[in-house]
């Protein structure tokens, strides 16, 4: 029996939120070359079952998504051919990063003819909020039946339909329309929310924020034309919108601008995310770290990288014993490379991790001739990422598992269930 669900779920919760980079696609080439990659490791991979299926899923997960992270940062170092130019990637700081925070996400050739520049936040863009009447909670202010109403986007009408028993509550009843708005995948938000006198409502949040000059809602909830819908409208008061939606203005460089977001790009060179309201006249400036500083920013990020795979197979070391083959073959990227990276700052511990001496790390950078210091960091660099290119492509060979048959050295044949057992966690119960 298949238990993709738990896999699947794990997936979700831990790392559906995080948002995609423009490293996260690829060419057809390179896709056909893992591809091809994958089926040859398939066609040496013996017949196999797993032990203990708790965490075998959550491991494999884990591989891939911390490989991916290494293969990410590794590339965002990797835009530029100049050795010594691949760790002075610019960064990006804001003056007030309790207002506004940044992220460049332009090239170093652009960066070169860009200044920095203020921003001043005078609004916030915010959702579309339809807060209903508060009701007593025991009580059931419907009469059993069977209710509908109309919801409308800027995109498309919707019928929505519930019953109320005669056991129902107003608590339950509101249970039930938030749960449908939910479930109904159209990018709102239900949820019942209770005052200070303990009575309840339910709350409507839309997904998105903002909207188009003219548009006067992103959602409109609308009774149909019989008595019922008009009652259950009037009843419950879902109707009512308390808060509409809004765009995000600001100044920028003095210049009125908005966004129906709060992270927005501006020239596709900058990424802003604004968190709260400007002073007035106090605007935030825009700019980029001093080289130094860029430069100690991009090797702690490569850093976190390695260590996030290496604190992985720290977590697993008692449920899989395997694990002690991927901190292997991770943390020797670092062990090789130790006395070189550890005279530039970058110390390795006797667990495989590393941290970094500011100090120590600028000393070898700005210097007159610093090539040999970037030279030692993109050798650590390519080294990595090709470590983490082999676990992503294969992570089910770091879980515990029993061989059940080798295959015949003079006929190998690809099994194409061994691959589907990874991308799609389909292991079973009783393996």
């Amino acid at each position: 029996m298949a238990a993709i669900d738990t896999a699947y779920g794990y997936y979700l919760s831990t790392y559906a939120t995080k948002s995609a980079s423009r490293y996260d696609t690829h060419k057809k080439s390179e896709l056909r070359n893992i591809y091809n990659t994958i089926v040859k490791i398939n066609k040496e991979s013996p017949l196999y079952k797993f032990q203990n299926m708790g965490d075998v899923q959550k491991f494999a997960i884990d591989i891939k998504e911390g490989a991916r992270t290494i293969q990410n940062v590794v590339a965002s170092l990797s835009d530029d051919d100049d050795i010594s130019k691949a760790f002075q990637k610019k960064i990006a700081f804001s003056t007030q990063e309790d207002i506004v925070t940044a992220n460049y996400i332009g090239t170093s050739k652009q960066a070169e003819n860009i200044d920095s520049f203020d921003i001043e936040v005078r609004q916030l863009a915010q959702p579309q909020i339809n807060l209903g009447t508060f009701l007593d909670k025991g009580r059931l202010d419907l009469r059993p039946d069977t209710y509908t109403f109309d919801l409308e986007t800027n995109s498309a009408a919707y019928e929505f339909q519930f019953n109320v028993a005669p056991a129902d509550s107003n608590y339950d009843v509101q249970q039930k329309i938030a749960n449908l708005i939910t479930n109904a995948g159209i990018n709102l938000q239900g949820s019942v929310i209770e005052d200070e006198q303990g009575k309840s409502a339910i709350r409507i949040e839309s997904g998105n924020t903002g909207r188009n000059l003219g548009e006067e809602y992103l959602f409109n909830i609308t009774p149909q034309g019989n008595h019922n819908s008009m009652t259950a409208l009037n009843v419950l008061g879902i109707d009512h919108i308390s808060q509409p939606s809004a765009n995000a203005e600001f100044l920028l460089n003095g210049e009125e601008r908005s966004s129906f977001t709060n992270t927005f790009s501006i020239n596709n060179t900058f990424e802003l995310t604004l968190h709260s309201i400007s002073e007035e006249g106090n605007p935030a400036t825009i700019g980029f770290k001093a080289n130094v500083d860029a430069i100690a920013d991009n090797i702690q990020i490569l850093v976190d990288s390695y260590n996030g795979i290496i604190e992985t197979a720290d977590k697993y070391s008692e449920s899989q014993h395997q694990s002690a083959r991927l901190f292997h073959d991770m943390s020797s990227a670092a062990f090789i490379l130790q006395n070189d990276l550890e005279a530039l700052g970058l110390m390795v511990d006797s667990h495989g991790e590393i941290s970094v001496d500011k100090a120590l790390l600028a000393d070898a950078i700005d210097t007159e001739t610093p090539d040999e210091s970037f030279s030692v960091l993109n050798d650590f660099k390519n080294l990595l990422n090709e470590k983490a290119t082999n676990a992503s492509l294969d992570p089910m060979k770091y879980v515990d598992k029993v061989v059940v048959v080798y295959k015949n050295p003079d006929k190998t044949l690809v099994s194409p269930y061994i691959t589907s057992i990874y991308s799609g966690m389909m292991m079973d119960r009783y393996c």
